[in-house]
């Protein structure tokens, strides 16, 4: 993941700064060759973000796995610490705010946001009229879809992570 963030910034930027370049360049004379490894990905991604503002959006951490997780968190903690100007932005559910709120201490705000069961409701209908093969549904499956779906979806929230100062939540 750190690896695909590094390449999206300096994919914004002019020309790849001579520093990532010589990195991998490096990890190719490794027996078997090899790209960098995480803590490398995360200093480098600390100094091409500290010089610019950056705005870094990770969407579903909460898809992460729990073994990457803390890994991951850690790194873009070291990126926050180096790069002042740099802003996270991070979607999931509540399973992992509690991770994200420790491992990036004072410097998260939370918002809760509930998709409203008509929303969801619509959403799915659209899809099922969508459907490339209507009739491997009837009219029980489809009305269990759209009952079952809409009760089991649960609270997601997001992260604004900052190191300068929290965002004020306007309702």
């Amino acid at each position: 993941m750190l690896g695909a963030l590094l390449k999206q910034v300096v994919g914004g930027l002019g020309e790849v700064p001579g520093g990532i370049s010589q990195a991998y360049e490096d990890q190719k004379k490794v027996i078997g060759g090899r790209g960098p490894q995480l803590s490398d990905i995360a200093k480098l991604l600390q100094t091409t973000s500290s010089e610019r503002l950056t705005f870094i959006c990770i969407d579903a951490m909460d898809e992460c796995a729990p073994e990457h997780l803390v890994k991951i968190l850690d790194s873009l903690d070291q990126v926050l610490q180096k790069s002042p100007g740099t802003r996270i932005f991070m979607t999931g559910r509540q399973h992992v705010q509690a991770e994200i709120g420790k491992r990036l201490t004072g410097r998260v705000a939370s918002v809760a946001i509930t998709p409203r069961k008509s929303d969801v409701v619509g959403y799915l209908r659209t899809r099922l009229k969508e459907d490339t093969n209507p009739d491997a549904m009837d009219i029980t499956l489809e009305a269990d879809i759209l009952r079952k779906i809409p009760e089991d979806i649960s609270e997601m929230y997001v992260e604004v992570t900052t190191l300068r100062e929290l965002p004020q939540v306007v309702h």
